[in-house]
């Protein structure tokens, strides 16, 4: 029987560890490498090809609805958004960047291997928690908070998670392996076109359209 290969996106060790620990307990499933951010977990995608990714949201770097969006280049590969986040606004956003299906940290494992075996059949999971309706309601009103982002290009996005983050422009260039002047250039641009010209104008932009956590 062909096992099937699974990716693990979480900036938590100890939850990675838990989570792979459950997962080869299932005789068809192999944990082939795990991300701390979303990044890293791009980089193995595109290496290693793997049929299923967990993947969290919120994740340093590069967060995981940002991964989501560049998970279309590889679409034999399907995800799961394994979140803490109930709330309809996360769903919609994930589902819009490409999620195969949306599972709550807390589900049990029986549920997580519901999850994977729908997805793989073409299907959309979602947590039996989250109201069908609830998300339908969402979909229909005007200006998520995805419509916050949509101004701008992927990379400015990347760089005002990395700015809100508190990364300054050296230490960004390093992380997205830019030069300086490339960093500035970016930066100046998502500036202009959000019309906010200071760094905590810039955070609390990040904050309203879900980038980072609100403090």
């Amino acid at each position: 029987m062909k096992r099937i290969r699974i990716l693990l996106a979480d900036d938590h060790v100890l939850f990675r560890a838990g989570l792979r620990s459950l997962l080869e307990k299932v005789r068809t499933f192999s944990v082939m490498a795990e991300a701390g951010n979303g990044r890293e977990a791009i980089d193995l995608i595109r290496k290693n090809r793997p049929d299923i990714v967990l993947m969290d949201i919120a994740m340093p770097g590069l967060n995981g609805l940002e991964a989501l969006t560049r998970c279309k280049d590889f679409p034999k590969t399907r995800v799961i958004v394994l979140s803490m986040h109930a709330t309809e606004e996360y769903v919609v956003q994930a589902l819009r960047a490409g999620a195969a299906g949306y599972l709550i940290k807390d589900a049990a494992v029986a549920e997580l291997k519901v999850a994977i075996q729908s997805v793989l059949k073409g299907e959309t999971y979602l947590s039996p928690s989250i109201s069908r309706r609830v998300i339908d309601t969402y979909l229909s009103r005007p200006g998520d908070k995805s419509d916050l982002l949509n101004p701008l290009t992927s990379r400015q996005r990347e760089v005002l998670q990395l700015i809100a983050e508190g990364n300054n422009t050296k230490e960004i260039a390093f992380l997205l392996k830019l030069s300086v002047k490339t960093v500035e250039t970016h930066r100046g641009h998502l500036m202009e076109r959000l019309g906010i010209h200071d760094i905590a104008g810039l955070v609390r932009y990040a904050m309203r359209a879900g980038l980072i956590p609100t403090i």
